[in-house]
């Protein structure tokens, strides 16, 4: 279900296959269910998303996000950077991405630049739920709480 939920429908298709051939008969009918849903996301053509501007990537890149395809707005929260590399917005987005996707390192530094760029981005992410969970990090904690001295 996990690979399913994250787009990779090829992997998870052959997971559910496996289990349509177990013994419980509602979770081989469930599987048979998925299989489908899987051969049809896999026959559809992939989207060309035709875009320019940083704005316009980065607003893909949030859409992105919140559907929680990490790897995809990764990429274009990347281009936005590379088209305005001193837009905090972007680095903020860019920083939450890449620690939904476990690189805390990668989120320890933009989240740095977007609160070097904007000073109140740290208020922000303390109070955004997204970051909840990477507020536990021991790099992105010390910047959300510098007040805190870890001894």
């Amino acid at each position: 279900m996990k690979l399913f939920h994250t787009r990779g429908f090829a992997a998870a298709r052959e997971l559910f296959q496996e289990a349509a051939a177990g013994p419980e008969r509602d979770v081989a009918q469930r599987s048979r269910l998925h299989i489908t849903v899987c051969d049809r996301r896999l026959q559809q053509a992939p989207q060309v998303v035709d875009l320019g501007t940083a704005d316009e990537h980065y607003n893909y890149g949030v859409a992105l996000i919140n559907a929680r395809n990490i790897a995809e707005a990764r990429t274009h929260l990347e281009k936005a950077l590379q088209i305005a590399p001193r837009s905090e917005h972007i680095h903020y987005a860019l920083a939450l991405a890449q620690g939904l996707s476990g690189d805390f390192a990668g989120a320890h530094e933009n989240l740095r630049m977007a609160i070097e760029l904007e000073p109140r981005n740290r208020m922000i992410a303390r109070q955004d739920a997204d970051f909840a969970p990477l507020a536990n990090q021991a790099p992105i904690h010390a910047l959300l709480y510098p007040e805190k001295k870890s001894w």
